[in-house]
């Protein structure tokens, strides 16, 4: 899950890497959550970007901030 937000430069310029790195990793789920658009489900988020990686329903990692290369590298890690 990619929590963003409109008014963050860094998210909007890691969105579309977050859209095509979505092309080369089908068999994982991709996900956009705008914290203004859902605060009852992304009131925990402190940082935007913010990344969380799910396997079987259970957080296995976060990530803060972005980097198309650090985003990347975890992919890679859970797939």
């Amino acid at each position: 899950i990619n929590y963003g937000a409109s008014w963050c430069g860094v998210c909007n310029q890691i969105l579309p890497v977050f859209r095509r790195l979505s092309e080369k990793f089908p068999k994982i789920g991709f996900v956009y959550a705008d914290i203004d658009e859902c605060p009852e489900t992304t009131r925990h988020i402190r940082y935007t970007p913010t990344f969380h990686f799910y396997r079987d329903g259970e957080k296995v990692d976060e990530m803060f901030g972005a980097g198309e290369d650090r985003l990347r590298d975890r992919l890679w890690l859970h797939s």
